[in-house]
C-alpha cells in the first residue's frame, strides 16, 4: 500500500510539470519538487513525510485554483492525498503512538552505560541449568546487558478462532531504570492498526488504535502490570540471559533441565518454570500469573507459555529467532502470537 501510495506521489507530482510554461510556473514547478519530495519521504523520512505532503497540497491548490477548467482533476488527487496526509499525521504525527514510543526510547537510553563484563563466577550461584544456557549463549565474559533493541515480525489474534493479523514490531528493553516498550503496526481486514505496550518502573498500560484513530483496545491496571511483568522476565529469559544473573531473580532447581524462578520488580513478585533441552537451549517459559483481559468479563488468569527455538546467533551472542505466546485455557491450549526476531542490537 505505501509502494503504491508513493507512486501515486511522484506521478501527481511529475504531471504539475506542465504547468512550467504557463504564467504561474514557479508555484507548478515547486509543487512537483514537494510531490516528488514527499513520495521520497515516505520511505525516507517516515515520520515527517505527511508534513511535506501537506506542503505539496498548499502550493499545488493555488495554480489548480488559478487554472480550474483545465486543472480541476488534480484538485480531486489532491484530496486524496489529503487523506493520507491525515492518515499519515495521526499515525506518525507529535501525538500518535509512534510518537509516544519514541520519546520513551529515548527517554530509556539517555543513561551512561555500565562498563563492567559478566564473568562466570558471576553466575556460579545460579542453578546449573541456567549457567549452562547462559554459557552457551556466549554472554559470559561480555558487557553485561543494560538495555536491547529488537525487531521482529510475526502474526497475532484475539483468540482461538479469530483470524491471525500480520505484524511487524520493535521492542526496547531498559535494566537498569526498568522498562520494556513494544510497538507493532499491521492491517487487519485492509485497515491500519497500531499498538503500544508501555511498561515503565512497575506500571503498564496498553493501547491498539484501527486507523491511527479510533481505539480497539486499552487496558492498564494491576492485572496489566502484573502480565506485563511477566514479560519483562521473560524477555530477559529469551532476548537478554545475561541478565538473569541478577539479585531481583530468586531461583529454585526442580531437575537437570528444569528451574522455577520468582522474578520481583517493584511492588509485583511473578513466579515462572525454565525449561532447556539437551543443548543447553532455553526450549519453553511457562508462568501462572499473567491473566486474559477480554473486552467483557474480569481478566482471568491463566496459564501463559513460550515455547522457542530456531537458535542462531545475533552478533557475538547465540538466541532462539523464533517463539510463540500460547494461553492454556479449560478448553485447550492455542497461540495467539507467532514472532521471529529479525535483529537484536544490545546497549545502544
Amino acid at each position: 500500500m505505501s509502494t503504491v501510495f508513493g507512486v501515486l506521489l511522484a506521478v501527481h507530482g511529475l504531471i504539475h510539470l506542465v504547468g512550467l510554461n504557463r504564467p504561474n510556473a514557479v508555484l507548478w514547478g515547486t509543487a512537483a519538487a514537494l510531490f516528488v519530495a514527499a513520495a521520497a519521504a515516505l520511505f525516507l523520512w517516515p515520520r515527517w513525510w505527511w508534513a511535506v505532503g501537506a506542503a505539496a497540497i498548499a502550493v499545488s491548490t493555488l495554480p489548480i485554483a488559478q487554472n480550474w477548467a483545465e486543472a480541476r482533476a488534480g484538485a480531486a488527487v489532491n484530496a486524496v492525498v489529503l487523506i493520507g496526509v491525515i492518515f499519515g499525521f495521526l499515525a506518525q504525527g507529535p501525538f500518535s503512538l509512534r510518537a509516544q514510543y519514541d520519546r520513551d526510547v529515548r527517554w530509556g537510553l539517555d543513561r551512561p552505560a555500565r562498563a563492567d563484563t559478566l564473568r562466570d563466577a558471576d553466575i556460579a550461584g545460579l542453578p546449573a541449568p541456567v549457567r549452562r544456557y547462559l554459557r552457551r549463549a556466549g554472554v559470559i565474559d561480555r558487557p553485561r546487558v543494560r538495555s536491547f533493541r529488537a525487531r521482529m515480525h510475526g502474526r497475532i489474534r484475539s483468540g482461538p478462532d479469530a483470524p491471525w493479523m500480520p505484524i511487524a514490531a520493535e521492542q526496547v528493553n531498559v535494566v537498569d531504570a526498568p522498562a520494556r516498550l513494544f510497538y507493532l503496526t499491521g492491517r487487519m481486514r485492509g485497515i491500519p492498526v497500531q499498538g503500544l505496550h508501555r511498561y515503565v518502573g512497575s506500571s503498564a498500560s496498553m493501547i491498539v488504535k484501527a486507523a491511527a484513530i479510533v481505539p480497539v483496545v486499552r487496558a492498564s491496571g494491576p492485572e496489566m502490570d502484573r502480565a506485563e511483568t511477566v514479560t519483562m522476565f521473560n524477555d530477559m529469559c529469551v532476548v537478554a540471559p545475561a541478565t538473569l544473573a541478577s539479585s531481583a531473580v530468586e531461583w529454585t532447581p526442580v531437575d537437570d533441565r528444569r528451574v522455577r524462578a520468582r522474578f520481583t520488580n517493584g511492588r509485583h513478585a511473578i513466579a515462572a518454570e525454565l525449561v532447556f533441552n539437551d543443548e543447553d537451549e532455553l526450549v519453553n517459559f511457562w508462568s501462572d500469573d499473567r491473566s486474559v483481559v477480554e473486552p467483557a468479563g474480569p481478566a482471568r488468569r491463566i496459564r501463559w507459555s513460550t515455547p522457542v527455538g530456531s537458535y542462531r546467533t545475533f552478533g557475538q551472542v547465540r538466541l532462539a529467532s523464533r517463539g510463540a505466546g500460547y494461553w492454556h485455557e479449560p478448553a485447550g491450549e492455542y497461540a495467539y502470537i507467532e514472532l521471529t526476531i529479525d535483529d537484536i542490537q544490545y546497549n545502544k
